[in-house]
């Protein structure tokens, strides 16, 4: 009996192999990305109490946030999400134009959004010192902007691996985990944006 494998069985095994593992990478990814939200359950947990408990909540000579600017910030940000999805949708379908094309805009709306906070922060009236709700606001925006930040990185780099031949002909682990990241980011801002802007 001939034990040897043909090559399409081979193959076979290898890809099955290589689907398994790809699996067993976004599951450790999406177990990476709970202890994340753990995290900013916990700051929205403090936020909450301190704001409900709180006599003199907001710092002195400060009546609330201007909204208009961080509504419109939110709004490209959230819409970032479906353009890196059909940067995923592209790369699925061979378009890898198509899914550079998608990823540059996503960076670009990152980036933004990232200004746009920047700018926010130069205009507030108050500081990280000024109060609980100084340290409680800079705090949450900072910590997600930082992981905005970091997703616009991944983004650059898997971008930049698109111009490797053939490098995503065996998965798309990367790619996936970093839409993953970018879905997950926008999630964490709508709370955000509902605590502090919304309820204020």
């Amino acid at each position: 009996m001939d034990s040897s494998l043909s090559h399409d069985e081979l193959h076979h095994i290898t890809h099955e192999h290589g689907h398994d593992e790809e699996g067993n990478k976004m599951f450790g990814f999406i177990v990476f990305l709970l202890s994340e939200s753990v995290i900013f359950l916990s700051f929205f947990a403090g936020y909450i109490v301190y704001k409900t408990t709180s006599p003199n909540w907001l710092p002195v000579g400060v009546e609330g946030l201007e909204v208009t600017a961080p509504a419109i910030n939110t709004v490209v940000l959230v819409a970032s999400s479906f353009v890196i999805y059909f940067a995923e949708v592209a790369l699925k379908r061979n378009n890898i134009w198509g899914f550079r094309g998608f990823l540059l805009a996503t960076m670009a709306m990152g980036s933004y959004f990232l200004l746009g906070q920047a700018i926010e922060w130069k205009s507030l009236e108050f500081g990280f010192t000024d109060g609980v709700y100084g340290g409680m606001f800079y705090l949450l925006t900072g910590f997600h902007g930082l992981h905005v930040f970091t997703g616009i990185l991944l983004q650059l780099m898997i971008f930049v691996r698109s111009f490797i031949p053939h490098n995503y002909d065996t998965g798309h682990f990367g790619v996936n985990a970093t839409s993953l990241f970018w879905h997950f980011v926008d999630v964490i801002w709508i709370v955000l944006f509902i605590l502090i802007y919304i309820w204020q």
